[in-house]
């Protein structure tokens, strides 16, 4: 898989929660950080601290973006109309690579971004390697022909570990998934809490 998916359980240890609902999350059964001081008593995390948090969950959840990007993602959330921690959750699901792993066509977001970074994926017809592209209502999301019988395709497809939302619409026979609209905060199936308010508060500070 990719540089970061031997260490991506290291974000469920350090956050304390199982952040992508898996079964194999080590959070399971080890609550305490990973590293020799991980089982030190955790102190009450500051206003900062906690702000903070929020923001490393967020953006471990998709696959750990780079602070460049992410601030970049909140930069345009906040540019938009309407609530900016909305706008960022709308603008984290139009990617490419959250689109892939929310149509299950892959069983982690991690996977996601190999997929798409190795030519697997069409949009609308044609073929897109870059996991950050931005999907628009309507437009189609397609496996490659050739890449439809690959043993992580066909896994992902058949696990009962999560369900697609409804604002995707997925036909996996054909191996295609169509956005139908942009979801609110609401919509979307996070296995923990996650709180985009406090990542719009420790980015306005």
């Amino acid at each position: 898989m990719s540089k970061r998916h031997s260490v991506k359980y290291k974000i469920d240890r350090r956050m304390g929660e199982n952040i992508w609902g898996r079964p194999k999350s080590p959070a399971n059964k080890r609550e305490y950080g990973p590293g020799q001081h991980g089982q030190r008593r955790k102190g009450k995390l500051s206003d900062f601290g906690v702000q903070l948090r929020a923001k490393q969950k967020l953006k471990g959840y998709y696959g750990n973006i780079s602070e460049k990007q992410f601030r970049k993602v909140y930069a345009e959330a906040s540019r938009m109309k309407g609530d900016t921690s909305e706008n960022l959750i709308g603008l984290l699901e139009r990617r490419l690579d959250a689109i892939v792993y929310r149509a299950k066509f892959v069983p982690t977001v991690f996977a996601a971004r190999q997929f798409i970074n190795h030519g697997h994926v069409k949009v609308n017809g044609k073929r897109v390697n870059i996991s950050s592209y931005q999907i628009r209502p309507g437009d189609v999301i397609e496996v490659r022909e050739k890449s439809k019988q690959l043993a992580l395709v066909l896994e992902a497809t058949q696990s009962a570990e999560r369900d697609v939302p409804d604002y995707i619409d997925v036909d996996h026979n054909k191996m295609t998934a169509t956005y139908s609209r942009v979801p609110g905060f609401s919509d979307v199936p996070y296995p923990v809490q996650m709180e985009p308010n406090l990542v719009v508060e420790f980015y306005s500070r």
